[in-house]
């Protein structure tokens, strides 16, 4: 079974659990959402492979929870919709979606769309800056950080928190400009929040390969990226 889940945003029970026997059949582990306004707090907590996302949802539109997602995820995001005009479809996929699949629709193709869509966004790694010798990589595809080919099993948020550090080595960030970076959706968010992810992560680091942090900390200002030849 796939250790990261399918993401099925759906607020019709029916159709959801569909979707999840079909997936779960396939060898996918699945999670599931009805409100549109969970996504983001579900995102900053788990990991998914790709997101199913319905076009009519409450609390936000699937269009609404698209864009927002793409401001800070490049996560795989099929769209399923009843609204089948071509405008919808357009708009849709500009604002970030990979796929689009109408209702009513066969659960097969969907499954069949899923495995196209993760092959085609598959096999993506991006090292981190070239100083910190390649140890460090992020794969955009599926969220991922690999120290040492390792992954590090970071929630979204850490992995955007981290890869938003790596591609500015040496830059000293403030916690303020940090929770304004990840946090785009106007929440409030205090300093600790920031304490709190930074910590998890170098205790996932120390988990993979004892010793490595490559993360700075100013006291009382923020944090930085620091690569081992700038130590």
């Amino acid at each position: 079974m796939n250790t990261k889940p399918i993401l099925i945003v759906e607020d019709e029970p029916e159709i959801a659990g569909i979707l999840n026997d079909y997936l779960q059949a396939e060898g996918f582990s699945t999670a599931w959402l009805a409100r549109g306004d969970d996504v983001s707090d579900w995102l900053e907590m788990h990991t998914p492979a790709l997101m199913l996302l319905d076009h009519t949802l409450p609390g936000m539109t699937g269009l609404e929870v698209c864009r927002a997602v793409r401001r800070y995820s490049n996560l795989p995001i099929i769209m399923v919709t009843s609204r089948i005009d071509e405008i919808d479809r357009l708009l849709g996929l500009e604002q970030g979606a990979d796929d689009y699949v109408c209702k009513p629709f066969s659960p097969r193709e969907v499954v069949a769309r899923v495995k196209t869509v993760l092959r085609r966004s598959d096999g993506r790694l991006i090292p981190a800056m070239p100083t910190t010798g390649s140890r460090l990589q992020f794969d955009d595809a599926a969220w991922r950080a690999l120290l040492g080919g390792h992954d590090l099993e970071l929630t979204a948020i850490e992995y955007q928190l981290l890869h938003f550090l790596a591609l500015s080595p040496g830059r000293l960030f403030t916690r303020s400009q940090l929770i304004n970076e990840m946090y785009r959706d106007g929440r409030v968010v205090t300093d600790r929040t920031i304490d709190s992810h930074i910590r998890k992560i170098r205790k996932k680091f120390e988990r993979v390969q004892p010793g490595f942090d490559p993360i700075q900390s100013m006291y009382g200002v923020g944090y930085r990226f620091v690569s081992p030849a700038m130590h």
